[in-house]
């Protein structure tokens, strides 16, 4: 018919993983969520856009394995599901990437929805329930905190003033050194966490 347009086709909005599982970003399934593919994409995914000293960049999958170290440090009687979803906290950045806070707040609104429904559905994957109780949450962001704060001061560049203005103080005799892993190896010390985490969290529903 004339003066038809002819319609473009919507722009591709999954991502294939190197597993073979295809994820649809806007719509994600815990069928289509492997673990592999997490710690393929956390060990690759560089804490504080690489602005780091050594020679390696400080992946999102050591600082996790540290931010679930913490969380036993804080609240050592957890049940190990609470301490796999500390593990699992940043997984949602095998994805989207680790967009530092500043960028996060600016897109707003939409960003924490579409992180939100890719959590929900790597929590499902994995037994853990969609939305954590608030409790939880605050542990784990209190860890994450902790840990922001020696890698800021020791690989990011922060003094010790600056560190506890924006992260806090960490908890009374709580010491890290943070030590930048290759990439395989952060990938393998993620994923050997998780295994034991999970068979942990497994035997509890029992």
């Amino acid at each position: 018919m004339a003066g038809s347009k002819t319609s473009k086709p919507a722009p591709r909005a999954w991502q294939r993983m190197l597993s073979g599982r295809r994820l649809d970003l806007l719509d994600p399934s815990p069928f289509d969520v492997e673990v592999e593919d997490i710690a393929q994409g956390l060990a690759r995914v560089a804490r504080w856009n690489g602005q780091t000293k050594g020679d390696h960049a400080f992946s999102v999958a050591e600082h996790s394995v540290v931010v679930e170290r913490i969380c036993a440090h804080l609240e050592p009687d957890w049940p190990y599901k609470w301490r796999l979803a500390a593990l699992l906290h940043d997984a949602p950045e095998y994805v989207i990437g680790d967009m530092i806070s500043p960028f996060k707040a600016a897109l707003g609104f939409d960003y924490k929805a579409f992180e939100a429904r890719l959590e929900a559905a790597i929590h499902a994957r994995f037994g853990l329930p969609s939305t954590l109780p608030g409790t939880v949450k605050a542990v784990i962001k209190r860890a994450d905190r902790c840990c922001a704060f020696f890698e800021a001061t020791q690989i990011a560049g922060f003094t010790v003033e600056e560190s506890r203005k924006f992260f806090g103080h960490p908890p009374s005799g709580l010491t890290l050194s943070i030590d930048p892993l290759p990439v395989k190896q952060a990938q393998t010390l993620f994923l050997d966490r998780f295994s034991r985490l999970l068979e942990h969290a497994e035997r509890e529903k029992t």
